[in-house]
């Protein structure tokens, strides 16, 4: 199957125009003509990911964060990034990312049947299909009210999580629950606009997290990798529906900091 026929399957589900206007995804790199038997998803395109995918004889690399983000003044062997991309076109792997459309699309919902939260809506809505919101992140109301402790051992249970940071009274209850996965500091504000008890992101710094805690949001922070590795095995599933004559091969989930 050509790499342009996959992108066209994914793109029926997951459109471009459904991004977010600063964000960059698509095919980023190589041809859209490669014939493309093995597929390797990752959720970055890191030095390791690419040697993976090469160790794989991967025709094709699929990632959730785009490598190219920033604009490239050139290529050459003097960036890390370019760098990369030079690796990949050198072995021949068309490399497409599908990011903030994913997020919109499929990440959100997806967060929200693993977090197990009812009566949801969009917590942070950039558009809408017919009558149907669309957006980032959900927010809803747990099956039982639970205090914000038990309510941390829930997150790191359904997302399989060593660890976790939160910001708040570990006493108080908590019902109704945010969820936004990655970068979270600006999904805030719709989670205290939409009567959250509290929020589950990434990437919270402090005064972000003791300035939600003051206008009584509690703020758990899963991290960026924490929130955001379940795309991997979701578009394994969906490769699996849709392409089941495609190989796809998945990066292990290793996450890119230890808490010592």
């Amino acid at each position: 199957m050509l790499c342009k026929e996959i992108i066209q399957v994914i793109e029926a589900t997951y459109p471009r125009n459904a991004a977010l206007d600063f964000d960059n995804v698509g095919l980023l790199a190589g041809r859209s003509e490669k014939e493309v038997n093995r597929v390797y998803l990752a959720l970055d395109a890191t030095d390791e990911i690419i040697t993976r995918a090469v160790e794989a004889g991967a025709d094709m690399l699929v990632t959730h964060h785009p490598l190219i983000f920033s604009p490239l003044k050139k290529v050459t062997d003097e960036d890390f990034v370019s760098r990369r991309v030079m690796r990949l076109i050198q072995n021949d792997i068309s490399y497409y990312a599908m990011h903030t459309n994913y997020d919109v699309l499929g990440m959100a919902e997806l967060a929200e049947k693993i977090l197990d939260i009812r009566d949801t809506q969009v917590l942070d809505v950039t558009g809408a299909d017919g009558e149907r919101e669309e957006g980032i992140g959900r927010i809803g109301r747990l099956e039982r009210e639970m205090s914000l402790e038990e309510c941390c051992v829930y997150v790191k249970h359904k997302l399989n999580l060593g660890s976790i940071k939160v910001f708040g009274d570990m006493n108080r209850r908590v019902r109704t629950l945010a969820v936004s996965p990655g970068s979270g500091k600006s999904a805030i504000k719709p989670a205290i606009q939409k009567g959250a008890d509290v929020l589950v992101t990434g990437d919270i710094g402090h005064h972000d997290g003791i300035d939600a805690v003051e206008q009584g949001l509690a703020v758990i922070d899963a991290g960026h990798y924490g929130t955001e590795y379940i795309f991997i095995d979701d578009m394994k599933r969906f490769f699996a529906e849709k392409l089941p004559g495609l190989e796809v091969e998945t990066a292990p989930v290793i996450h890119p900091f230890q808490v010592i």
